[in-house]
C-alpha cells in the first residue's frame, strides 16, 4: 500500500476518480518540490488553513490539525513557519497546546482591498512557499461555496490573493472547493458527488486526499521517506490537537456538531490513517 493509497482510502466523496489526473506518487511529488526550493539559504513558508461552517457559525476541525502537522514538520527541516486564515479560524492555531509560530489574521473584506492586504504580506514576508490545507477557494462566480452548495463567502477571507503571486505553491484537498482544486478544475464537475463549480485558484503540486488532513500526514510521511527522518505527529498528539481545537471552538464539518470527530470521522476512525503511515515508515526504516 502506497502513501497516496492511504491518504484516499475510506473515500466518500468519489475524489479518487480524480487521482489518474495527478502523478501516481503525489505526495512524494510534492514533497520533493517543497525540499528543492530555496536552497541552503533560510526558507520561510506561510500555511493557509480555515473552513466555515455556515450550519455552527464556526470553523471546521479539518484541515487545523494537518497545518500544524505540516508546520512543525518544515520548521524540524528549517523552514521559517508562519499561518494565515481568518477570524474565525485564527483561535485555533494559537494557545498553549499549540504551535507557537505567527498567525496571519486576514480580514474579510472585498477584492481589492484582499488584494493589497494579500501584496502587502507578500513583501513584508517574502515566503518562498505557501501551502493551503482545506481552505476553501474561489469559484468562477468569485464566491466560496462549501460542499451543499451554500454560500460562505462573507464569512470568508480571501486568501486566494496569496496564491496568485509568484511564490511556490501546495494545495491539499479533499472536496473540489479548496485552494488548488483549480488544476482539477476542468475534471471536478464530471463527477456528480463533487462541486459543479469547483474552486479555480491554482497551486504547483495538489495533493487529494479523503480528509484534508490525512493528506497533510501523506505530505509529511513523503517528506519523512525522503529526508530519512520521521516527522510524522503520534496519534495521541493528534487526538490532543483535535480535542484542543473543538474546545477553543472547532465543529466537525460533516454535522456541525462541536465533537472530536472530523468529517463524521470519530477520533478511532480518524486515526487509522496516520496510524498506517506511521507503520509504513516503520517498514521502511
Amino acid at each position: 500500500m502506497s502513501i497516496e493509497d492511504i491518504v484516499l482510502s475510506h473515500d466518500r466523496r468519489g475524489l479518487s476518480v480524480l487521482r489518474n489526473h495527478l502523478p501516481l506518487d503525489f505526495c512524494h511529488d510534492a514533497a520533493a518540490f517543497i525540499l528543492d526550493i530555496g536552497g541552503p539559504g533560510r526558507r520561510r513558508v506561510i500555511i493557509a488553513t480555515g473552513f466555515y461552517v455556515s450550519s455552527a457559525g464556526a470553523p471546521e476541525t479539518d484541515g487545523p490539525p494537518g497545518a500544524l502537522a505540516i508546520g512543525m514538520a518544515l520548521h524540524a527541516l528549517g523552514f521559517d513557519v508562519m499561518y494565515v486564515t481568518d477570524r474565525y479560524t485564527a483561535p485555533l492555531l494559537s494557545g498553549e497546546t499549540m504551535a507557537q509560530e505567527d498567525v496571519i489574521d486576514f480580514p474579510i473584506t472585498d477584492h481589492e482591498s484582499s488584494r493589497r492586504f494579500a501584496e502587502r504580506i507578500s513583501k513584508e514576508i517574502r515566503p518562498s512557499l505557501m501551502i493551503s490545507v482545506e481552505r476553501c477557494g474561489l469559484n468562477r462566480s468569485q464566491a466560496y461555496l462549501n460542499m451543499a452548495g451554500d454560500d460562505i463567502t462573507e464569512h470568508t477571507a480571501k486568501i486566494d490573493y496569496l496564491f496568485s503571486a509568484r511564490v511556490a505553491s501546495v494545495g491539499i484537498g479533499d472536496g473540489g472547493n479548496e485552494i488548488g482544486m483549480g488544476n482539477l478544475a476542468q475534471y471536478i464537475p464530471e463527477v456528480a458527488t463533487l462541486p459543479q463549480a469547483p474552486a479555480l485558484t491554482r497551486v504547483d503540486k495538489l495533493v487529494i486526499a479523503s480528509v484534508s488532513n490525512w493528506g497533510a500526514y501523506g505530505l509529511i510521511a513523503a517528506l519523512s521517506r525522503l529526508t530519512e527522518r520521521n516527522l510524522l505527529p503520534s496519534v495521541e498528539r493528534e487526538r490532543d490537537t483535535i480535542k484542543g481545537i473543538v474546545a477553543r471552538g472547532a465543529v466537525d464539518g460533516v454535522s456541525g456538531r462541536s465533537i472530536a470527530a472530523v468529517d463524521s470521522f470519530d477520533l478511532e476512525s480518524n486515526a487509522r490513517a496516520l496510524s498506517q503511515l506511521q507503520r509504513l515508515l516503520d517498514t521502511r526504516s
